[in-house]
């Protein structure tokens, strides 16, 4: 891994993240990993926003690498999209940060959209990569896809 990458663990939410970090900036940058990666999947961009003023943060989700795997609940509403943005907010704030950046790859996009959503008081602007928009997906899929 690079060496301006850090590593910590946080808990949040009743739950264990693994939280990768680098950079001093005061602009603050949480990034979201996609299916099936880690947040180790930023770890060539993380140095990057570091050198441009950001100080920077790529968690594991939930169930994700080692963050806390919880066992599914029948819903599965302890693994939605809420859920997990719940968790971020929790994880940014016990890191003591308020309002930051977001951007989130593939599944990591529908989570940092949930949490613009939810939290928007958190999020200064955000950056979805890599996903159908939602709206779009859901008007658009029956039995025959």
């Amino acid at each position: 891994m690079h060496p301006a990458i850090g590593e910590r663990t946080v808990q949040a939410n009743g739950l264990r993240f693994r939280v990768l970090e680098a950079g001093t900036g005061d602009r603050l940058a949480l990034c979201l990993h996609g299916f099936p990666e880690l947040g180790f999947s930023w770890r060539h961009q993380l140095p990057l926003l570091a050198q441009l003023g950001y100080r920077a943060w790529a968690p594991d989700l939930r169930g994700y690498g080692d963050s806390s795997q919880p066992a599914g609940e029948a819903d599965h509403a302890n693994y939605s999209k809420r859920a997990m943005a719940r968790d971020l907010a929790l994880v940014m704030e016990d890191l003591g940060h308020a309002r930051y950046f977001v951007a989130g790859h593939d599944r990591g996009g529908r989570v940092a959209h949930r949490l613009a959503l939810d939290h928007p008081q958190a999020v200064q602007k955000l950056a979805v990569i890599d996903i159908v928009p939602t709206l779009d997906m859901y008007e658009s899929t029956d039995m025959r896809f």
